[in-house]
């Protein structure tokens, strides 16, 4: 009994201290759906970028200003309906925790995601206007990649993992550039929905 009252005030003081130094609260729940709406993003940008088109034919990716503002569109309202569930899922989930969802782990941690992404969206942005299609979706993912190992120092360590995947991905995707849609598939969607489902789990062990 003694033993086991020493096992049990070791790992309250090991959650203390996780608490003090890394941001729990995030969702997994939040990721999974993230992926959803990844996935569900990315068939809606391919059937406006290959809108009328033949699908067992060669398919050429037509970019006018009506395209541009849809696939602009379809971008913020991805961004939009994930950063809303991911706010209200690691909400609740920070209140079930008793830890404040604007502690100043969960600052740093925004913080430290920000630069990446803010930096990145700009230079996709521009590249977007300009019609150069092929390149977003590894710098998408790098950009992506960058800000989750930036911040993973502040969260949960499989927060780093998923960065480097998604790095690693839009790497890849520089030297695949026509199969750019696929790669951004797989690092938005799949993988998100696969960290999602890690994290899930994990919470309920």
């Amino acid at each position: 009994m003694e033993k086991q009252k020493y096992i049990d005030d070791i790992q309250e003081i090991k959650e203390i201290m996780q608490r003090s130094s890394k941001f729990i609260s995030l969702s997994g729940l939040s990721g999974i759906l993230a992926g959803v709406f990844a996935l569900i993003a990315a068939y809606l940008a391919y059937d406006t970028i290959y809108s009328g088109q033949d699908y067992l034919a060669y398919r050429r990716a037509d970019l006018t200003c009506s395209s541009l503002i849809q696939l602009i569109s379809i971008a913020l309202g991805t961004i939009f309906l994930s950063v809303s569930c991911g706010i209200y899922l690691t909400t609740r989930k920070a209140r079930r925790l008793n830890q404040s969802i604007f502690d100043r782990q969960a600052r740093l941690l925004v913080s430290s995601m920000s630069i990446p992404l803010i930096s990145g969206g700009v230079v996709c942005l521009i590249l977007l206007v300009k019609g150069y299609l092929a390149l977003l979706a590894p710098l998408t993912l790098i950009f992506y990649g960058l800000a989750l190992v930036n911040a993973s120092k502040y969260a949960v360590e499989s927060m780093r993992n998923l960065g480097l995947v998604e790095i690693g991905l839009g790497l890849i995707s520089m030297w695949f550039l026509g199969y750019g849609l696929i790669f951004w598939v797989l690092g938005f969607g799949v993988m998100h929905i696969a960290y999602g489902i890690v994290m899930y789990l994990n919470d309920k062990v």
